[in-house]
């Protein structure tokens, strides 16, 4: 058997993280770049992208930042290309980036519904069908989709957009998985649940201050751990499903959430 070092060691490994820059894409970014991995930073948030980017590369990691809108077919064929020229290889995806703009039913409109599910569940698609004809051709690969345990049962009011399109992320996943397996890419999932990250601050639409309040503190108070998640309680667990410590996990979804889905 190997030893926990090696199985943990990414290095020669080249990894796309979508959502890279920030909030739980900078955990996963972080724990998969720490791991030996080269990792391109796809995110639409340019400068902080970059400035990320320059962030871990002083720190002796190989880490690279592009501009991308993963709901664009030719951006998303761009950035596999940009990471193939850099680094060589598709080993590992990571489809991290994705919104949720609280709204009620009553005021959601069909524009915010239509990207939402764009941003949140197109992009899943386009990503994993181009990184699977890499990884085809390499012999293998790991896709690792970040959904949320809205997947499995809603959190909150104001979210139906949100949880429809985390549902589509979990029923692709698995069925992704059984598709893929025979050209031994794995293919799995991690549901985190309330994690502390610069963009749960700014997702109200149309949810005044005393709704968001009241929903914050109820959400709370069914952790049993009694705190939110990190976005390294999340890069954590990423690493492993990036390393061959998951070398016999596919089609498998992985919640991490302090125990709120016991509640």
């Amino acid at each position: 058997m190997k030893n926990i070092q090696d199985l943990l060691n990414l290095s020669g490994k080249a990894a796309v993280v979508t959502g890279g820059a920030q909030g739980i894409g900078y955990g996963v970014t972080y724990r998969l770049a720490e791991a030996g991995a080269k990792v391109l930073i796809a995110d639409m948030n340019e400068e902080k992208a970059y400035q990320t980017a320059q962030d871990l590369s002083a720190k002796g990691r190989a880490v690279e930042a592009l501009r991308v809108d993963v709901s664009s077919e030719e951006d998303v064929n761009h950035m596999f290309s940009v990471c193939k020229e850099k680094f060589g290889t598709v080993d590992i995806l990571v489809n991290n980036a994705g919104i949720y703009p609280a709204s009620t039913l009553d005021q959601m409109s069909k524009e915010l519904f239509e990207k939402v599910i764009r941003v949140n569940l197109l992009s899943v698609f386009l990503t994993t069908k181009y990184a699977a004809e890499i990884m085809k051709v390499q012999g293998g690969g790991k896709i690792i989709n970040i959904s949320s345990i809205d997947s499995l049962h809603p959190s909150a009011i104001g979210l139906s957009h949100y949880d429809a399109s985390k549902h589509g992320v979990w029923g692709f996943t698995k069925s992704t998985a059984l598709e893929l397996a025979e050209y031994k890419i794995w293919v799995n999932a991690i549901a985190p649940g309330g994690i502390n990250t610069p963009g749960a601050g700014a997702t109200s639409q149309n949810l005044d201050s005393e709704q968001i309040a009241s929903q914050t503190d109820a959400f709370l108070a069914k952790i049993p751990m009694h705190r939110t998640g990190e976005p390294d309680d999340i890069g954590m667990v990423a690493l492993f499903l990036a390393s061959e410590m998951s070398s016999y996990m596919t089609g498998e979804q992985i919640v991490v959430d302090g125990g709120f889905l016991l509640a």
